[in-house]
């Protein structure tokens, strides 16, 4: 029966068509999975990018020296990291270092390998450059010119500006006379290491203050020989024995001979200050002549009496000790004897004049 009258709208009928509306349904839950599926196999596509970019298959390859500027960036790091093939993207190592943390990285040159993993890259950078040094070697004996030689031979440094630095009186030694600038004498003999920030005035900085202490060390500041030296001439003695001593036994003996020259007033003679008047210390072999001991000069310790006015050679620790401490003993005379360069010691002029003929008997004068 039908029931029919005001107010009365008939239910709509449900569905439409075959399979009514379910249809629908399915295919928007059906392309949102489709959706999904993609979106994870992109995720997990560029996961594995992302994960190549900071772990690289493979072995590293070569090493690459890297120089990173002061006040750098992570930016300009990463920009220079890529430049050198070291990290594919700059990009992806930014995002790392944000992501994981790390820095501030330190100015400097690094040792790093192309296609190397953010990690070993980040862990370099914090432990910051390594300090590469340049090494200068310095024998006993050198004169100051010398020295200066050695000095221009490292990268980046001139003897010409060291030579200006150490004649400028920017860098002293406790031991100068006032008013001296002249460095000749002061710079220690040593191996030293130097990193190439080091300029000319650095290097004659260290070498100065390695000499100080070395001199004090062995007790400069107290030498007097019964008030025949100060500390300064003491020094002066020491380059003399450096110059004039050949093997290590000899040192303490030819510093007693200057003490005992000095004692008695007499001229001291020594071959070397003659030999550094005549600018010719650098030359090997080198044979004093008669003609060569009339050289004017306040070097020339064969018409000046006492010692020279400055050291002529930089002596080492042992020379030092051997004018603090030279080796008791008659002595007046030395002079070489065997081929080593080992000296016989005299205390009167016969017994010297017996060691010439002794070294001329064997060759070696």
């Amino acid at each position: 029966m039908t029931i029919e009258g005001p107010g009365y709208e008939p239910m709509p009928e449900r569905g439409g068509g075959a399979d009514g509306g379910g249809g629908r349904g399915r295919k928007v839950l059906l392309a949102a999975a489709v959706l999904l599926v993609v979106g994870l196999i992109g995720a997990g596509a560029a996961a594995f990018w992302f994960n190549r970019q900071v772990n690289p298959s493979g072995p590293p390859g070569q090493a690459v020296k890297i120089d990173i500027p002061l006040g750098s960036s992570t930016q300009r790091i990463a920009g220079i990291l890529e430049e050198k093939g070291v990290v594919d993207s700059a990009r992806v190592f930014r995002v790392y270092v944000k992501t994981k943390g790390g820095g501030p990285f330190q100015a400097g040159s690094y040792s790093l390998r192309r296609n190397e993993k953010f990690d070993r890259v980040v862990a370099a950078l914090e432990k910051g450059p390594k300090l590469t040094f340049q090494r200068l070697t310095v024998p006993e004996g050198l004169t100051l010119e010398q020295v200066a030689q050695r000095v221009g031979e490292l990268p980046g440094r001139s003897a010409e500006r060291f030579l200006q630095v150490v004649e400028s009186g920017q860098v002293r030694s406790r031991y100068q006379p006032a008013g001296s600038t002249n460095l000749e004498g002061f710079l220690l003999p040593e191996t030293y290491n130097f990193q190439a920030k080091d300029d000319e005035l650095a290097i004659a900085t260290r070498m100065v203050q390695s000499f100080d202490a070395a001199a004090a060390e062995v007790g400069i500041e107290e030498v007097t020989q019964g008030g025949l030296v100060d500390p300064y001439e003491a020094i002066v003695v020491a380059s003399l024995v450096e110059r004039e001593a050949r093997v290590p036994e000899d040192r303490g003996m030819i510093s007693r001979v200057i003490y005992n020259r000095l004692r008695k007033g007499m001229l001291l003679q020594v071959d070397a200050t003659v030999i550094y008047a005549l600018g010719r210390t650098g030359e090997k072999g080198l044979r004093v002549l008669n003609k060569d001991l009339e050289v004017d000069s306040p070097y020339n310790t064969y018409r000046v009496e006492g010692l020279p006015p400055a050291p002529i050679a930089s002596p080492g620790r042992a020379a030092l000790r051997a004018a603090v401490n030279p080796t008791p003993g008659p002595w007046l005379y030395y002079v070489v004897v065997e081929a080593s360069g080992k000296h016989a010691f005299g205390t009167t002029l016969a017994e010297h004049n017996r060691n010439i003929a002794l070294a001329e008997s064997r060759g070696v004068r």
